[in-house]
């Protein structure tokens, strides 16, 4: 998918990286640095109401001091909930859930690269996130 320069404009830095990536190599390398970089959601936090079912690996999501943490011991999925997070963060609840996560993946280049089963997962971490 060709991002065209306007949209890419509007993608935080972190999506902005992943969209200008090229190739596979590049992509992943900068999104297991994403996840490297994203901050460890505490132990006590990572609880049965925080969990995002649905999700193959394990996922906890919640607000803490009025910001969205996440954390997942999948490498892969830290970095898209880095991604995920670096846009969620920036918006009001009520922005979050009307926000079109699904074309904010594609701009990213996100999509291309789940499977199906992570993607299952990533949409119910983005149902989650909705609801935050």
């Amino acid at each position: 998918m060709y991002i065209q320069n306007s949209e890419k404009d509007c993608l935080p830095p972190l999506a902005l990286e992943l969209a200008s990536a090229k190739g596979w190599d590049t992509f992943t390398r900068v999104l297991m640095l994403a996840g490297k970089a994203l901050p460890a959601l505490p132990e006590q936090q990572r609880t049965h109401d925080n969990s995002v079912e649905g999700c193959e690996s394990p996922v906890w999501l919640c607000v803490s001091d009025g910001e969205i943490m996440a954390y997942s011991p999948s490498k892969i999925i830290r970095g898209v909930l880095a991604v995920l997070l670096e846009r969620a963060n920036s918006l009001t609840a009520e922005q979050r859930s009307t926000f079109d996560y699904a074309a904010y993946l594609e701009q990213c280049q996100l999509s291309r690269y789940l499977s199906q089963s992570r993607g299952n997962g990533i949409t119910a971490v983005i149902n989650a996130l909705k609801r935050q």
